[in-house]
């Protein structure tokens, strides 16, 4: 049997377009980042296709309120380069967490996308939002209660 291509285009009606609602307050931020990038990238689809946009529209809330294992609330940091020399800044878990509540979830879910520009391409499919309300409520996200473990 052949290997099927299924292209956005050719998706069924109930894949296509799908959106989902995460609250990242219920879960551990490694875990939750691991299942919406394969929301992300269709992977729990049968029709995963890997060139392909087949994945879901994620939408998570309460990225304030994502909760850690362990110490990482005081010892986990995020480096960046600001491209100047000796511009290498470090900025810790707990004061990325007040500062930009969302970036701490995104920025775990663009880790584990592909390093390519489909990866760019799926990362704008993630919407996340510090506090409990979001205006994508037209779009009728379906709520995820429970991660694959």
């Amino acid at each position: 049997m052949p290997t099927t291509h299924v292209r956005s285009a050719d998706l069924p009606a109930g894949l296509a377009g799908r959106w989902l609602l995460y609250d990242a307050s219920r879960f551990e931020l490694g875990r939750l980042a691991a299942q919406i990038a394969m929301n992300l990238m269709g992977k729990d689809q049968p029709t995963y296709t890997p060139s392909e946009k087949n994945g879901a529209f994620v939408v998570v809330v309460n990225a304030a309120k994502v909760k850690t294992t362990g110490r990482k609330d005081g010892q986990k940091t995020y480096v960046h380069y600001t491209g100047y020399p000796g511009g290498q800044r470090e900025v810790s878990f707990a004061r990325m967490q007040a500062r930009r509540p969302g970036e701490v979830v995104r920025l775990a879910v663009k880790r584990m996308l592909p390093k390519n520009a489909l990866g760019h391409d799926l990362l704008t499919r993630l919407k996340v939002y510090g506090g409990p309300e979001h205006p994508h409520s037209a779009q009728k996200p379906a709520t995820v209660e429970k991660i694959r473990e």
